[in-house]
């Protein structure tokens, strides 16, 4: 198991379940609200300020920071003149990178994809489920009014969406953006899981043969 695996994913889908659901069949890292966490200690941020900025896009700046035209001081490090919003996303991009870089692992959100782009090693997954099945999921897991979990879904979705298309050139949630899209409401979460970790074994598989 070489991968680095990024799951991208609809409110409601299970994206975040079957993501540590793969690492712990795989046994390789999770990385999802665990991503905050670490690029707050890399970058001395506070933590409650990536929880705040998390998937939700404030202004341009990927292209910058891919391109490496962010300002950075003589030492290397993320510059404090900076704007607070902008370190932000370079330290979580940064991180995203390092975690990459050290070896497999799964990646749940946070434009991981994008970040990754062009590396050989990297499968990149879309889940996606139908709105009956999402609702019921959610309503499991969180206190909301039965009659507010759709508009929930749709606001929560738009959030992804919007910081997705923000800050890379792709569209949230296009096929062929990804490697594989799995509606969970089809196959659920352990099939999902399964199918996933198939695909994985096929394409390691096809590269170890090139």
């Amino acid at each position: 198991m070489n991968s680095v695996i990024t799951i991208s994913r609809e409110f409601g889908s299970g994206g975040r379940e079957i993501g540590k659901k793969l690492s712990e069949k795989l046994d390789i890292p999770f990385y999802d609200k665990e991503l905050l966490e670490l690029a707050s200690k890399e970058s001395g941020i506070c933590r409650e300020l990536f929880d705040r900025n998390d998937e939700a896009y404030t202004n341009s700046f990927l292209y910058s920071l891919v391109m490496g035209s962010y300002p950075v001081g003589s030492d290397g490090r993320i510059s404090p003149e900076m704007p607070m919003n902008q370190r932000i996303f370079l330290a979580q991009f940064d991180t995203i990178k390092r975690i990459a870089q050290q070896g497999p692992c799964v990646i749940v959100g946070r434009c991981a994809d994008y970040v990754l782009k062009g590396e050989k090693n990297v499968i990149n997954f879309f889940v996606t489920g139908n709105t009956a099945e999402k609702k019921r999921r959610i309503l499991e897991r969180y206190d909301i009014e039965k009659n507010k979990v759709e508009d929930f879904i749709k606001k929560t979705d738009k959030r992804r969406a919007s910081y997705y298309n923000y800050y890379t050139d792709m569209k949230w949630g296009e096929a062929r953006n990804f490697d594989l899209c799995i509606n969970t409401s089809k196959t659920g979460i352990d099939g999902a899981v399964e199918i996933m970790k198939s695909y994985i074994d096929i394409k390691e598989a096809a590269a170890k043969k090139d």
